[in-house]
């Protein structure tokens, strides 16, 4: 086997298909620019209007940061866009679809009343009217994992070399002995065998370990645990993994647990509760933060005498001035933040995150990717290639990374590195983890079954737990029911399509939701306890405009929206409901896999078992629903 050959046959094809994928998500933008009005964008989410300019300042790192109020009478309904996401302020009287000059930042913080807004560069604000945001297209992400594989391709010699070659099936991976869990030093009491075992596969790995984590299995725990061991002995690790979320989840646990963290990311990017472990908050606390702090007092000072300054002469030397107090604040932080990465236990970053200039040339002795089975895989490489070794967590029987590009998908870009390691190596470098914390028994068995082998045990604390058993819920034939389909075949609830995005949307299932969250929340179940989850983005937007305001908390999503997510209760909308009995991308197993294992203790069907019962899969589900569970005809609810 030459492995270069393959490697370079490997980035190449890769290449190409992720520039499908950004020239689809491009395209899908400009698009519904194209084609809507801007009162539509806004409804949909992509567009926020009439907001005016109330603050500008330094933020974390010598940031311009612009904060952004509504106009009077109005309040932020911020749609799709979110915290971390990129965005064009312009003026809200530009009817042009691209600004000729953008100006863009990362949205920092949003709330109904306000959003702050991480500015990227120094520009100036606009002197009146009022604005507006619009959500863009990412390229810098596509940078990075270009430049990724790349570097794959002419890797050679450095410490990642042996785990490349053995990531491609050049070489096997091996193990020193793998010890008794019980020989591990102070190891977390609270793990159970299958989680015990895996740390031990994984402290024993020279080159790759794969922890396969099924839903509700503590796969977090178990890489916590790993992440722990592994410093104890004296390695330093670099953990990633493919959403903020994740990280952020996992610099909690191992802060709690004693060690010395670092969160590299845009600040707008982070969860407040791990702010205090960021990058830039550290290297303003490490010893020089006197002077950079007089720098930083200064550099505020300038931009609140800017928004102040009318004529121009002083604009210009006030400017000048920013340009070279962010200069100088730069320098200062720079040789702190070498000080404060190698003095740290763990660095922590998402897997493009690690592409940051502030790691290049560091080495570390095991990297640890949590979401490996939600990653393209090329952004997997990003950090792969700084360690020695490395533990792969995820479960392949969930959803893989979205994919918009449909030629992209078809020829592979959503197949994962770690899906290709688990049918590379299988057992002789994995272990599943085996005991759920999460579900009802009977929720767990049919995921089981269908996905696992059988494998899954649910723990004892959650096995028979039951909505009833939540204070202040009644105990009825409701609440007292973990699983339960409603068959619409034979009541004319027929699926529609939205012209507009062809999206599918079913206003009849709609209607079952609405009555089966008004039964629950008649027992006693909070409406913030519940998730409303739908394949259809189409399906999604109606249910937001016709549930939120009525009930107060309620989430609704869609189901590659919910991943790593829970709730008490889940109310799925599968929408399919035609003659030809088409289900679409309600085949994939995985889909349906992760929309019934967000819940907890119940959930309940919404679909036509004449449609979707047509595809096999899906059979099974409603013929587990009447044999483990209940099967109600809709009717009951209309």
């Amino acid at each position: 086997m030459n492995v270069e050959r393959e490697i370079q046959a490997f980035t190449e094809e890769h290449r190409r298909l992720l520039e499908l994928e950004r020239d689809a998500e491009i395209e899908e933008y400009r698009t519904m620019r194209a084609r809507l009005p801007v009162e539509e964008l806004e409804r949909r989410g992509l567009v926020i209007r009439s907001l005016q300019l109330v603050e500008t300042g330094a933020g974390l790192g010598g940031r311009l940061v612009w904060r952004l109020e509504p106009s009077r009478g109005r309040s932020i309904d911020a749609g799709r866009i979110g915290t971390g996401d990129i965005v064009v302020v312009r003026p809200m009287r530009d009817d042009a679809r691209e600004p000729p000059v953008p100006i863009t930042g990362v949205l920092w913080r949003v709330s109904s009343e306000e959003i702050s807004i991480a500015m990227d560069g120094d520009p100036e604000p606009p002197r009146d009217g009022l604005l507006r945001i619009d959500r863009v297209a990412n390229d810098i992400t596509y940078r990075r994992l270009d430049e990724a594989l790349s570097q794959l391709s002419r890797y050679r010699g450095g410490p990642a070399d042996r785990l490349r070659k053995v990531l491609f099936g050049a070489k096997e991976p091996e193990f020193d002995a793998i010890p008794d869990p019980s020989t591990l030093e102070d190891l977390d009491p609270r793990l159970d065998p299958s989680q015990r075992d895996a740390v031990a596969l994984a402290m024993a790995a020279r080159d790759v370990a794969l922890i396969h984590g099924p839903p509700g299995t503590g796969k977090t725990t178990t890489l916590v645990e790993v992440i722990v061991q592994a410093v104890r002995r004296g390695e330093r690790v670099i953990a990633s993994a493919a959403s903020n979320i994740a990280v952020d989840n996992l610099v909690e646990r191992l802060a709690a647990r004693g060690l010395r963290v670092v969160r590299i990311g845009h600040p707008a990017r982070l969860l407040p509760t791990v702010l205090a472990h960021s990058l830039e908050n550290l290297v303003r606390e490490d010893e020089a933060h006197s002077v950079a702090g007089s720098v930083r007092r200064d550099l505020e000072r300038a931009h609140r005498d800017l928004a102040r300054a009318r004529d121009r002469a002083s604009r210009y030397a006030l400017r000048r001035q920013i340009r070279e107090l962010s200069s100088e604040l730069r320098e200062l932080e720079a040789w702190n933040v070498r000080r404060v990465l190698e003095g740290a236990d763990v660095i922590l970053a998402t897997n493009i995150g690690a592409a940051d200039s502030v790691v290049a040339g560091i080495d570390v002795d095991l990297i640890v990717l949590d979401e490996a089975a939600q990653a393209i895989e090329a952004g997997s490489w990003i950090p792969l290639l700084k360690g020695r070794r490395a533990v792969l967590s995820g479960d392949h029987r969930q959803l893989p990374p979205t994919i918009r590009s449909l030629e992209a998908e078809r020829k592979g870009l959503g197949r994962t590195l770690f899906e290709r390691q688990m049918e590379l190596w299988g057992d002789r470098a994995s272990r599943m983890l085996t005991i759920q914390y999460r579900m009802h028994e009977k929720i767990m068995n049919w995921s089981s079954n269908e996905m696992y082998d059988g494998r899954l045990i649910a723990h004892e604390s959650v096995r028979k737990h039951l909505l009833a058993d939540l204070p202040g819920v009644a105990r009825n034939e409701i609440t007292e029911t973990p699983f339960i389909f409603f068959d619409t075949a034979g009541c004319g609830l027929e699926e529609e399509e939205d012209a507009e995005d062809i999206s599918k949307h079913n206003a009849g299932e709609r209607r079952i939701v609405r009555t089966w969250i008004e039964r629950l929340e008649d027992a006693g179940v909070e409406p913030s306890q519940i998730a409303v989850i739908t394949p259809y983005n189409a399906q999604v937007r109606r249910l937001r405009r016709e549930l939120l305001d009525d009930f107060e908390g309620l989430e609704v999503g869609t189901v590659d929206g919910f991943q790593g997510r829970e709730k008490e209760a889940v109310v799925i909308s599968m929408v399919r409901s035609n003659e030809q009995g088409e289900v679409g991308f309600l085949a994939d197993a995985r889909r349906m896999n992760v929309a019934v294992t967000r819940a907890r203790r119940h959930v309940a069907l919404i679909g036509d078992s004449a449609t979707v019962g047509r595809d096999p899969f899906l059979r099974r589900l409603i013929e587990y629903a009447e044999g483990e569970g209940e099967y109600r005809t809709a009717w009951e609810l209309m």
